[in-house]
């Protein structure tokens, strides 16, 4: 008899879901990704068939754009109906959204964690898991490109944010969540505009980028010193994306260099456009070859910079692909 049922492929790469408590000190990762599977409770009445692949061990701090890419590249290979993966929580809202920039396919693929060690008590890794499985199994996902759930909410990969250090409900999004899973179902009402893919294959590795905090009373000297490192820039400005008078020039010089986007460091809200006028305002900082980030923060905005960079990309192309998120 012919095999039916939804198949998932279950990625462990490490992370506090895959870390327990040790006596000589802190928790650290030592799951297995069959560790991770056999400790849901109720996964196996979901009917969905489970294969797992452990492909890292990591601190979520620690994992690296060539351990993604690697991961997408692995992912391409399989015949499956969807794809989880597991890992830390540091760094799911940048994972998830380089894996949603390099990814094309209908397939869907979640990322999910754990806020709470598997040692401790009220640990969410394994309800994370089960609503992650429904999630990557149904039909509903796909073509929703790359998503998180926590807390059994589905939120999209570029809106998601961790916005709280140690609760179990770190994670939010801004609009807000596209779906959730309640009563077994997957339920999704809304998606992100599509925004191009960045062909993985031709990728390199010769590229290095940053985030600048702007804060109260600088001058531009740590800009300065931090653009004389990078290749690209991400400027995280006050407000709709302003920044003192004492940064103009810094970064008037700059953008003559290399690509420098204007992101708000708001965590919500569109860097503006022509609304004001002062030194220092989006519209003096863009008439001097800032780019707009239009609605994405700066986190996310690195991770497309990265990317966009390490596939040989012009300004123009740059800014084009920024045009497209809304």
């Amino acid at each position: 008899m012919t095999d039916t049922r939804r198949r998932v492929a279950v990625f462990s790469l490490g992370g506090t879901i895959a870390m327990t408590s040790q006596d000589a000190g802190g928790a650290t990762p030592t799951l297995s990704a069959g560790d991770l599977v056999a400790a849901v409770p109720g996964l196996a009445e979901t009917g969905v068939a489970i294969e797992v692949h452990d492909f890292r061990r990591l601190p979520g701090a620690s994992l690296a754009f060539h351990d993604l890419l690697d991961l997408v590249e692995e992912i391409e290979t399989l015949d499956v109906d969807g794809v989880v993966i597991t890992q830390g929580t540091d760094t799911i809202e940048e994972t998830s959204y380089l894996i949603d920039l390099v990814y094309s396919a209908e397939m869907p693929i979640v990322v999910t964690g754990a806020m709470r060690n598997a040692s401790m008590a009220g640990a969410d890794g394994p309800a994370n898991v089960l609503a992650a499985v429904r999630v990557a199994a149904s039909t509903e996902a796909r073509g929703t490109g790359a998503v998180v759930v926590f807390g059994e909410e589905i939120h999209a990969a570029r809106w998601v944010r961790k916005a709280h250090a140690t609760s179990p409900t770190a994670f939010t999004s801004y609009p807000g969540p596209i779906g959730y899973v309640a009563e077994d179902r997957v339920r999704i009402w809304s998606q992100p505009t599509e925004e191009p893919k960045i062909p993985r294959q031709q990728l390199s590795n010769d590229a290095r980028t940053a985030v600048a905090l702007i804060g109260l009373g600088d001058d531009g000297v740590v800009l300065r010193a931090i653009g004389a490192q990078v290749d690209g820039l991400i400027v995280a400005a006050f407000g709709a994306g302003h920044v003192p008078m004492g940064c103009v020039d810094a970064l008037t010089d700059l953008a003559k260099e290399m690509p420098v986007i204007l992101a708000t460091r708001t965590g919500a809200g569109p860097v503006l456009t022509d609304t004001y006028g002062f030194p220092g305002s989006e519209a003096d900082l863009l008439s001097r070859g800032l780019l707009a980030a239009n609605t994405l923060g700066p986190i996310k905005a690195r991770i497309l910079l990265q990317l966009l960079l390490m596939h040989g990309a012009e300004r123009s192309e740059i800014a084009e692909h920024l045009s497209r998120i809304h």
